[in-house]
């Protein structure tokens, strides 16, 4: 058995016997990412690549409640010009793009809410297991008032179907797991957190004993097959969503526990 660990306080890493696992360390803010937890995430995903001896990636999230919730809407504030907008959602695409062409086989163990950009990181994932308990659904609509970026958009397309992404989007709801199931949001579903980390074992296992090369160009190619828009091709609906009144409304409101009031500008 052989085992590496690295690890900061909220993104823990640990490969053994070949199978790699992530854990968003965050149980306190319902595992809501930093920019530095994305970008690590990022750079492990590099890691993998390099590393053959590595043959499946788990991530998972600290706790039961979340796997992850998205970013961490304080971090928000500091946005004050078009640039910042276009800069985090450049960011959200280049790490979330690293994840979904990792090397590997990726298997999301999803315990509790997977909301916002939690959701826009196991639609990134290539099987994705849930509990009873498992909520998924991008509520951005009432909390906060921006977008997903546009690759985020087209993964939820790619999913669910359009009607079905607009109809998540539209009403801000979180799907329940049995609902996830039949959509394709998730692959299995299993009755508790026990069983959940024990099914992504055997799983991760499962496939790191298959041909390596079958599992990549096959993740690979149906990568291709689906048409991803482009940051440039949705750049004015980011700034429309970002530099918009009711962003920075729902951003304080969020952060102050409060309900947010839209003015459509």
């Amino acid at each position: 058995m052989n085992a590496t660990v690295s690890a900061d306080d909220e993104l823990l890493y640990v490969v053994e016997d070949g199978i790699a696992r992530l854990t968003f360390n965050r149980p306190q803010a319902r595992n809501a990412l930093t920019f530095a937890m994305y970008e690590r995430m990022a750079a492990i995903c590099a890691q993998i690549n390099e590393d053959r001896a590595i043959k499946a990636l788990i991530l998972t999230g600290a706790g039961d409640k979340a796997f992850a919730s998205g970013t961490d809407i304080s971090q928000f504030r500091a946005f004050k010009t078009q640039q910042d907008a276009l800069d985090y959602e450049a960011r959200i695409d280049r790490v979330l793009g690293a994840l979904e062409q990792c090397r590997v086989p990726v298997i999301a163990a999803i315990a509790g809410a997977c909301t916002g950009g939690g959701a826009g990181i196991a639609a990134c994932c290539d099987i994705r297991i849930g509990t009873e308990a498992t909520r998924i659904g991008f509520p951005i609509a009432r909390t906060l008032g921006n977008c997903l970026s546009m690759s985020n958009i087209s993964r939820l397309v790619a999913l669910v179907g359009p009607a079905r992404a607009k109809e998540m989007i539209f009403t801000a709801r979180l799907v329940e797991a049995p609902e996830a199931l039949a959509l394709g949001l998730l692959n299995e579903v299993v009755p508790d957190v026990a069983t959940l980390q024990r099914r992504a074992v055997e799983t991760a296992q499962l496939v790191a004993s298959h041909a390596p090369i079958t599992l990549e160009v096959t993740k690979e190619a149906v990568r291709r097959i689906r048409r991803t828009l482009t940051r440039d091709e949705g750049e004015d609906l980011i700034l429309r969503a970002y530099m918009s009144e009711d962003f920075r409304e729902g951003m304080e409101a969020f952060l102050g526990k409060r309900k947010p009031a839209w003015k459509g500008k």
